[in-house]
């Protein structure tokens, strides 16, 4: 198949989805497998593609700084969706890929996409050894015990930049959630959701102007469902947040017509997750930026009372858009109040 018919293939998709959620995330589940409480996840299988549920992701952010003193940020995001339940081998198989990467620095963000259709090796994932690739992008475990995640190599590609990351994690996966059971809607919506929120980076962005080495921290989300969103979910504001005494937190809303569902997970500095049921976490826009002809809030008032938890965000570069099939904005930040700290905001569903 050339890359015209398979862009038309996700086109057509994300068009009939496109009133079901953001990106079609609401869509009715019927024949996929469903998400159920109490159900254990087992590594490194659950590292790797579970082609029964409708969508899935593997989604890494990096808040670096360069060897020139400025700040950065890096994604690295493969998503598998099912256009179908049923199997099949090569180009029958209802199994499409799509790769974003980004590279935002204070006054440029570069944006790329791949698309690919699963059954002919041009994109996957492997649980051990786990390797996520989409053509000539990599995410690579480069661990020599333990855990698959515990280290890895990074590499994406673009039309002006490119990077290479090597990650090592130096603290436990994370359950988001009830033991990775994440609810994401008052009507009980829910995905399989772990992180390893622990990582330390170092590396090389390959900008137009030259390299520059980089170092910083590194946040991989792991999450598959069938049906994530409830209907009338428009979007999402996600953050993760590295708090400078060493304890990370995860905190999102989902936002309805009917009002904003939120979830959080305060994360000790030795792993010890305490999660958060919806009104927890209190989310609230400070400044509206004009990014792409759309009005979207890129300051932030982060409040987790139950952590003593009052912060406010501040991007690195306020236009990090990525203009790809379903665009949303991204990019890395910086944080001060009662905690300081790096972190990343993703932010959909903005019109």
């Amino acid at each position: 198949m050339s890359v015209r018919p398979l862009i038309l293939l996700f086109w057509l998709w994300g068009t009939a989805l496109a009133a079901q959620g953001f990106a079609g995330l609401g869509t009715d589940a019927e024949g996929f497998a469903i998400p159920q409480r109490g159900t254990e996840l087992t590594f490194p299988d659950d590292h790797g593609a579970h082609p029964d549920y409708r969508i899935e992701w593997w989604y890494l952010t990096a808040a670096l700084q360069g060897e020139d003193g400025r700040d950065y940020g890096v994604q690295w995001t493969l998503f598998r969706s099912a256009l179908e339940p049923e199997t099949g081998t090569g180009w029958d198989t209802p199994q499409l890929w799509m790769g974003h990467a980004g590279i935002t620095t204070p006054n440029r963000h570069f944006v790329a996409e791949r698309l690919a259709r699963g059954g002919i090796g041009q994109a996957g994932v492997t649980a051990a050894p786990f390797e996520a690739w989409i053509d000539d992008w990599a995410m690579t475990s480069t661990a020599t015990g333990g855990d698959q995640l515990d280290a890895l190599t990074v590499t994406a590609r673009g039309m002006e930049a490119a990077y290479t990351l090597d990650l090592a994690a130096t603290g436990p996966l994370v359950f988001q959630g009830d033991l990775g059971y994440s609810v994401k809607s008052a009507s009980g919506q829910a995905s399989y959701y772990y992180s390893q929120p622990f990582y330390e980076v170092s590396g090389e962005l390959f900008l137009p102007q030259g390299p520059v080495r980089v170092t910083g921290k590194a946040w991989l989300d792991r999450e598959w469902s069938s049906q994530p969103l409830a209907e009338d979910q428009t979007g999402w504001d996600w953050f993760s947040l590295h708090l400078n005494d060493g304890a990370k937190l995860m905190g999102f809303g989902l936002r309805s017509n009917s009002g904003v569902f939120t979830s959080a997970t305060y994360v000790a500095p030795d792993g010890t997750p305490t999660p958060y049921g919806d009104d927890a976490l209190t989310l609230t826009p400070l400044t509206l930026t004009e990014v792409a002809g759309r009005t979207i809030p890129t300051e932030w008032r982060v409040q987790l009372p139950a952590q003593g938890i009052d912060v406010t965000t501040t991007p690195t570069n306020s236009q990090s858009w990525m203009d790809t099939l379903f665009p949303y904005w991204e990019g890395p930040l910086r944080f001060t109040g009662t905690h300081s700290g790096i972190g990343y905001l993703e932010m959909t569903g903005y019109e």
